[in-house]
């Protein structure tokens, strides 16, 4: 059998990088909305074509992850429900939900920053890009800017966990 199976590359180039900070800035936007600071944008022929971050308490909405968002973005910009030809960067490894959502969309490439070890559905858990059944192949790279995106999240979650021994004390 002829297996095909994503490219996993560890270089990175300068638009990347570019790239990415622009979707950590967009991760900025969630957190200040309360929310898991999570960002993505799609990138066509070098011009931002889709931009979301996570919104899903405030829009009260579970699908409202940063990938989802950036998807129906570019869905709309483009007037098309398929999006080839993009790279979709996200600061956050996406999960099974938004990996069959990049795979709908025909998206060709994605480049994440952290590693999601519970529910990461790319390389962490599921491997989901690499099912043979698949009609579509989606490239990955990992690892660009881990380390901002990685810090930014576990600088939220122990402030949330902070604010809530805090509030669990003040109600004694």
């Amino acid at each position: 059998m002829d297996e095909q199976r994503p490219v996993v590359n560890s270089e990175f180039s300068e638009d990347d990088a570019r790239w990415m900070q622009r979707a950590l800035m967009l991760a900025e936007k969630a957190e200040q909305l309360g929310e898991v600071p999570v960002g993505a944008l799609l990138v066509q022929d070098g011009k931002v074509v889709g931009e979301g971050f996570n919104q899903p308490i405030a829009a009260l909405d579970p699908t409202a992850h940063a990938e989802i968002a950036a998807i129906r973005d570019a869905c709309q910009r483009l007037n098309n429900y398929r999006i080839p030809n993009t790279t979709l960067y996200v600061t956050l490894e996406p999960c099974a939900m938004c990996a069959g959502a990049i795979v709908h969309a025909r998206i060709d490439r994605v480049i994440f920053a952290a590693s999601e070890p519970k529910a990461g559905a790319i390389k962490s858990t599921q491997r989901f890009f690499e099912q043979p059944q698949l009609n579509h192949q989606v490239q990955f790279q990992s690892g660009l800017m881990q380390s901002e995106a990685s810090a930014m999240l576990s600088d939220f979650f122990k402030r949330r966990r902070q604010e809530k021994k805090a509030l669990k004390k003040s109600s004694e």
